[in-house]
């Protein structure tokens, strides 16, 4: 029987990163695809810490430099009280240096065979057409998988962890918990690919537009000079309008849109090839009670996902993965428990996850102006800076990389312990107190340091960085960014502020 250090199933972005960052140390790793790449998914808005922080550091930069996607400077909107677009752009906030201060627009088929095979450079036995049927489980433990291979066989192979990232269809998370579905995002998405659609004037041209209307939002996402993605997300009582037909129900979304109508008015819908078919997708917010399992972790998809308004499908599935790796990393070293370093993962993943929960539970209130979804986003991050900037870096993924999922350390253990309950009954910012106090600049200090730890690693590699742990008795990224490691002074805890490093690159 084959014998592994890890095996990976699924080979999208977040299979592709956890299964290269760990071979990248040297582990023996077998990542098997269920389809032959290349392959059509859904998802192809990024996020400039995805970009510039963890494709960086799989050193796949160029290749997306040389690949042609749209470069996407920010986000458009029409949202809330006011008819008339709005923008942000990450520029806007001094978070996103002027080198950075864009993601891209990606055609997923391109973009996912990019991170694919540059997981084979990095020596990851990759096999396609291969298909995982189940687990192996030996006393409470993963210890490998079953699978049917190219040729149609049954066959097993054994490994000390097996890493999921299958995605929403994954047959095998349930064995690290329940996947609790979201009350309030209880939407259905329909889409479709368009030819020669109309493009915002200059510089929102690569921008994602979203739109307003009365079932629910539009994403109409700039692919190509000539190619767009447009998709309405509408609420499940308006989705018996599904009935008529997948693409009657798109063409009357997008007649009941002014924006969206104006900018199709001269364009065809795709027909024919990868992107000519209408699709649907519901129920696609949820979270899992549990993320890991001994033998077992779930990245991406398979954990849990958010609404797409803010592009955090891609972000959530390459930094959990990243975070996993350092788990395995750590833990095939045995430098450090494997309890410690899992329950590290499972806790950065989850606040990641839960700031973008409770800000879109606050956008998603269509009656606010602007200026409420910037204070929102102020409420969310706890910080005491102008809510354009919080707004700017919670959209942009640095708001998002390593903070409190809630309050703080004391509120997350009393919620862990019922999560399946209270995951989603309310987000944490309803009825506090915006708090004004000097301990909110510690917390803006903690708040950016991981994704700008992410950017500096990718610049600066094997360069110590000094980072405090976000947790109390927390642990700290390895210098290379792969592993875990006590921090420096044992003692310091989520409260400690973060050392000048973080704040002045004079240092190296």
């Amino acid at each position: 029987m084959e014998e592994v250090d890890a095996i990976v199933i699924g080979g999208g972005p977040a299979g592709s990163a956890a299964a290269t960052f760990i071979a990248m140390q040297g582990h023996r790793v077998l990542l098997l695809e269920r389809e032959s790449f290349p392959v059509y998914k859904i998802g192809e808005s990024l996020l400039p810490s995805t970009v510039h922080g963890v494709c960086a550091m799989l050193g796949v930069s160029q290749e997306l430099k040389e690949a042609g996607f749209v470069h996407k400077l920010g986000g458009t909107f029409r949202w809330g009280k006011s008819k008339s677009p709005w923008t942000f752009a990450f520029g806007q906030s001094s978070k996103f240096p002027a080198p950075t201060a864009y993601a891209y627009q990606v055609e997923r088929m391109k973009f996912d065979s990019i991170l694919l095979n540059n997981a084979r450079r990095k020596g990851v036995a990759v096999r396609e057409k291969h298909w995982v049927t189940g687990l192996i489980v030996e006393q409470e433990r993963v210890t490998g998988v079953e699978f049917v291979d190219d040729n149609g066989q049954r066959r097993t192979v054994r490994s000390k962890y097996v890493v999921d990232a299958s995605g929403h269809t994954s047959a095998v998370a349930r064995h690290a918990g329940r996947r609790v579905y979201s009350q309030f995002f209880r939407n259905v998405a329909v889409f479709g690919y368009f030819r020669n659609g109309k493009r915002l004037p200059a510089p929102c041209a690569g921008n994602i537009f979203c739109a307003t209307f009365e079932k629910g939002w539009f994403w109409y996402i700039p692919l190509s000079p000539t190619l767009t993605s447009v998709g309405a997300v509408i609420g499940q009582e308006y989705s018996g309008v599904l009935q008529k037909g997948l693409a009657k129900a798109l063409s009357e979304f997008i007649a009941s849109c002014d924006p969206i109508r104006e900018l199709l008015s001269e364009s065809n819908r795709v027909t024919e090839g990868p992107y000519g078919e209408v699709r649907v997708r519901k129920d696609y917010s949820y979270c899992h009670t549990k993320f890991w399992h001994p033998g077992l972790v779930l990245v991406g998809d398979a954990a849990c996902f958010v609404d797409p308004v803010f592009s955090s499908g891609v972000h959530l599935a390459t930094y959990s993965a990243l975070l996993a790796a350092r788990s395995i990393n750590t833990s095939l070293r045995s430098t450090l428990g494997e309890e410690e370093v899992f329950t590290e993962f499972e806790k950065r993943y989850r606040r990641e996850y839960r700031y973008f929960y409770d800000f879109l539970v606050s956008f998603y209130d269509m009656d606010q102006d602007l200026d409420s979804y910037y204070w929102a986003a102020r409420k969310v991050l706890k910080t005491p800076e102008g809510g354009n900037d919080a707004f700017i870096r919670l959209v942009g993924g640095i708001a998002a990389s390593g903070e409190p999922l809630y309050s703080n350390s004391d509120e997350f253990v009393r919620e862990h312990e019922n999560l399946a309950g209270q995951l989603f009954s309310k987000p944490a910012f309803v009825g506090t107190s915006l708090d004004m106090g000097p301990a909110n600049s510690v917390f803006m200090a903690r708040l950016t340091a991981e994704a700008a730890h992410l950017q500096l690693r990718a610049a600066l590699p094997n360069v110590p960085l000094h980072e405090n742990p976000l947790f109390d008795d927390g642990l700290v990224p390895s210098v290379d960014g792969l592993h875990w490691v006590f921090p420096a002074r044992r003692g310091a805890s989520a409260n400690s502020t973060i050392t000048r490093a973080t704040h002045d690159r004079r240092e190296f």
